[in-house]
């Protein structure tokens, strides 16, 4: 099981976005996955619209034993394969500055026993996405503890680019303090408008800051994504031009993710040089995100009647 925090120290950047993302291109690709809604907003459990249960993250990270975990995660209204870890606006009460070590392990416990009540037919968790609040408190920091890698999330704006810097100095001090196995996955770039040159100078910066830690592929700024959000919908199956980019994108940054799960011992920057170059094969797909996003030069059409879910209305992207 690969567990992965989504996060940043910037709110409004598009985390949840991001964690959405990876969930419908799981679900596309036939990756089971948990998605647990750390953010007292609970915008991803909105989204996914679960089922009602009878406990939530705010009863899990009170005490986290295998009956209270089992009743706080139930299957998502987008179809078999993705399943919630419901949120509460409770838990922003639990968000302590300073949690002790206790405190802290209780997601992680939590999460070790998920396998434990599945049926034996059932397939296991393959990905965990841990969406986390923009604040560096107990929740935040228990995402730390339980994860193995962290995606961190910016946008190419000057406070955006603070933000990151922060989030990757907190997880560089959770990997010292209780996490060794800990590592940074990546910055991925969000909400990217390929002709601004604002955009281009604060990618650039952050190529400088972080090298090949920047993930080579960007998510382009598209109403799609708004759009498939409000009618509670994967991107995957909201069939207009801007979606099929943005999904494409998203399929992109789930093959790193999957592939980076068999890469734990190496160190972070050995890892990303190897990824950088990795990054030539990724090329093609990338040019066709390219000459997709020339389509968005014109007025990004109606939105249609959403297909039903888990039917996919367009092809699949090759994969690297």
């Amino acid at each position: 099981m690969h567990t992965v925090a989504v996060l940043s120290l910037k709110g409004g950047v598009g985390k949840t976005t991001v964690a959405l993302g990876l969930a419908s291109a799981a679900l596309r690709r036939g990756v089971r996955t948990l998605v647990v809604d750390l953010d007292p907003q609970c915008n991803s459990t909105a989204t996914l619209e679960p089922a009602e249960t009878e406990a939530t993250l705010f009863h899990v990270l009170q005490k986290p034993t295998p009956e209270i975990v089992r009743a706080a995660i139930a299957p998502s209204g987008w179809g078999e394969g993705v399943d919630v870890l419901v949120g509460a606006e409770e838990v922003e009460g639990l968000n302590h500055p300073d949690p002790g070590t206790n405190k802290l392990s209780r997601l992680e416990k939590a999460l070790s026993t998920v396998h434990d009540f599945l049926e034996e037919d059932e397939q296991p968790y393959q990905l965990v996405l841990l969406d986390c609040p923009p604040s560096l408190g107990q929740l935040t920091r228990s995402a730390l503890v339980a994860a193995d890698r962290a995606l961190l999330v910016t946008e190419p704006t000057m406070f955006a680019v603070s933000g990151v810097q922060r989030a990757f100095e907190a997880v560089q001090a959770e990997r010292e303090e209780h996490n060794p196995d800990l590592q940074p996955l990546g910055v991925v770039v969000n909400r990217v408008r390929p002709r601004s040159h604002e955009h281009q100078f604060r990618i650039d910066e952050l190529r400088d800051i972080f090298g090949p830690l920047v993930m080579p592929v960007a998510l382009p700024d598209r109403l799609a994504v708004q759009q498939a959000q409000g009618a509670c919908m994967p991107i995957h199956m909201w069939n207009t031009p801007g979606a099929r980019e943005v999904a494409l994108a998203f399929n992109l940054l789930l093959a790193r993710v999957l592939r980076a799960s068999r890469r734990r011992t190496r160190s972070v920057f050995a890892q990303a040089e190897e990824e950088a170059i990795e990054a030539e094969e990724t090329e093609l797909d990338e040019t066709e995100l390219d000459e997709t996003g020339a389509e968005q030069a014109q007025p990004e059409e109606a939105a249609p009647e959403p297909g039903p879910v888990g039917r996919p209305q367009f092809m699949e992207p090759h994969l690297p």
